[in-house]
């Protein structure tokens, strides 16, 4: 059950609001929830859209490498509304879903590259505090991808770092867009559902 965010959502306004509410339903189907929290500070909500835009637009680096790696930032952190709405994306952008569906149990899975393992190994020991990424880390991902998608997957691994802890902060949860769009949930971690729908 989706609990009541920790900053009450702001009514959305004006004719700026009411043009971010209709391009997140175009896109999403419906506006989410943290929309409305970012709404009480404008300023910060179009930064965070515009380093979300120019971070989208980024292309050296395999588009599923770094889903991958955004879904197992959001689960280590425990970001319901990213593991949804990056389960979501990879539906939209016709990427493999039954890898999707599994990064949240990554390790136990047998679904995935050695390269997409040490991706997603790489974004968690980003995510961790302090950071523990090695040099061998760094040596792979180098070998594997080359000096410029590096760079460009750490930028989009730190930002995955900046929206998931920020809606865990404010208690911003899943807003179900994969279960809307019919996808199966989340694989299972330990017993307990790590699912983009609870």
């Amino acid at each position: 059950m989706t609990q009541t965010p920790r900053i009450p959502p702001a009514e959305i306004t004006g004719l700026k609001g009411r043009l971010i509410t209709r391009m997140a339903t175009k896109k999403l189907g419906k506006a989410p929830t943290l929309l409305g929290v970012y709404w009480h500070n404008p300023k910060v909500l179009m930064a965070s859209f515009g380093i979300g835009g120019k971070v989208d637009k980024w292309n050296t680096c395999d588009a599923q490498l770094k889903t991958f790696a955004h879904m197992a930032v959001a689960a280590q952190v425990g970001c319901t509304w990213c593991l949804d709405f990056n389960y979501f994306q990879a539906h939209n952008e016709h990427l493999d879903l039954e890898k999707a569906r599994e990064v949240p149990r990554w390790r136990e899975s047998d679904v995935f590259t050695p390269l997409e393992r040490e991706v997603m190994g790489y974004a968690e020991a980003m995510t961790h505090t302090p950071p523990t990424v090695t040099d061998e880390m760094a040596a792979v991902l180098l070998e594997h991808l080359g000096a410029a998608a590096l760079v460009e997957l750490t930028a989009a691994i730190a930002f995955a770092n900046l929206t998931t802890r920020g809606n865990v902060a404010f208690g911003v949860e899943s807003d179900g867009f994969a279960e809307a769009c019919g996808l199966k949930p989340m694989a299972e971690v330990g017993g307990a559902v790590e699912s983009a729908h609870e």
